[in-house]
C-alpha cells in the first residue's frame, strides 16, 4: 500500500497526517510505530487520520497514534495541526470541529495560528509527595485529555527530563496507564517554561499542548496567575493557555499557537 501524507509540526511536536475519509487505510500499531521511527521511517511524534464523523457530533473525527505505536485519547498540538490540515484539505472557511476519544474539539484559525478548545480538565491533585529515587518530590497533576503530572524546577535547562520523567512517568503512584510529565519554571508572572516528557513517545519532545496547559492551570492554583498564560516550550515557540476558573477547577481551555506543514510524500507500508 502507498500512503499519500503531509508532515506537520506544531511548535515542534511533529505529526504525519493522512486522508483516510474514504477509509481505504489499513494500518497496524507496528507499521504506525516504524513509519514514526526517526531513523527506519518518517519521524515523527504521532500519526493522525481524518475520518467521517461516525457520530454525528462533530464535522470530522481523527484516528490518533503515539510514535510507539499506542492510541491516546487527546493531543494539544496534534489537534491545531489536524485542524489546519482539514481546512486545506477541505477548504473549510471558519471554525471547525473534531472528534477525538476525550471529546470534541472546536478550531479557530489566524493566519498560520490555532486556538483550539480542550476538553474540561479534571483530577486536579496538588502537592503530593511521591517518593523518587532522588527523594521525596512535590508533584501535581490535572488531566487535560490525557494524564499530566508536572513538578515545578528552578532551572527548565538543568532538568533530568528524561531520567525523572521515565521514573515519575512508570511510577506506582499513576498506575494503571502512567502519565505525562512536565518540568515547569517560572519566568515571571503568567509566564513559565516548560519541558515534557510525553508518555507513548518515552522521551522529551519539543513541546507538548496538553502538557502546557495542565502546567498552567496549576500555576494558577499554586503560584495564583491569572489567564492567560504564555508557556515558552522546549522547541522555542511561545504558546499561550487561557482559561476560566470555576471553583476549585476550570472551564473553557484554549490552547494557542503555531502549526506548520512541512511537505508531503508518499510512503510504501
Amino acid at each position: 500500500m502507498i500512503l499519500e501524507f503531509t508532515k506537520m509540526n506544531g511548535a515542534g511536536n511533529d505529526f504525519i497526517l493522512a486522508d483516510n475519509r474514504t477509509s481505504h487505510i489499513q494500518i497496524t500499531s507496528e507499521q504506525v510505530a516504524r513509519l514514526c521511527h526517526r531513523q527506519r521511517g518518517i519521524g515523527a511524534d504521532g500519526l493522525m487520520l481524518l475520518v467521517p464523523c461516525a457520530s454525528g457530533k462533530a464535522d470530522w473525527a481523527w484516528e490518533f497514534w503515539n510514535s510507539d505505536g499506542s492510541r491516546a485519547e487527546m493531543c494539544g498540538n496534534g489537534a491545531r495541526c489536524f485542524a489546519r490540515y482539514i481546512q486545506r484539505l477541505t477548504g473549510a472557511p471558519g471554525a471547525l470541529t473534531f472528534e477525538t476519544v476525550a471529546g470534541v474539539i472546536t478550531a479557530n484559525f489566524h493566519g498560520a495560528r490555532v486556538t483550539v478548545n480542550l476538553t474540561p480538565p479534571h483530577s486536579l491533585r496538588l502537592a503530593e509527595s511521591v517518593p523518587l529515587a532522588g527523594g521525596a518530590t512535590a508533584i501535581h497533576s490535572l488531566n487535560t485529555g490525557v494524564p499530566h503530572a508536572v513538578i515545578f524546577v528552578p532551572d527548565a535547562t538543568g532538568a533530568m527530563v528524561n531520567q525523572v520523567g521515565a521514573e515519575v512517568r512508570y511510577h506506582a503512584h499513576f498506575k494503571p496507564k502512567g502519565t505525562n510529565v512536565n518540568f515547569a519554571q517560572v519566568l515571571g508572572p503568567n509566564h513559565i517554561r516548560v519541558r515534557t516528557y510525553e508518555r507513548g513517545v518515552e522521551g522529551e519532545t519539543l513541546a507538548c499542548g496538553t502538557g502546557v496547559s495542565a502546567a498552567a492551570m496549576i500555576s494558577a492554583r499554586v503560584h495564583g496567575f491569572t489567564s492567560p498564560i504564555k508557556v515558552q516550550v522546549q522547541g522555542g515557540d511561545t504558546l499561550e493557555v487561557a482559561f476560566n476558573t470555576v471553583g476549585e477547577g476550570f472551564s473553557d481551555v484554549q490552547l494557542n499557537g503555531p502549526a506548520d506543514f512541512v511537505f508531503n510524500g508518499r510512503v510504501e507500508i
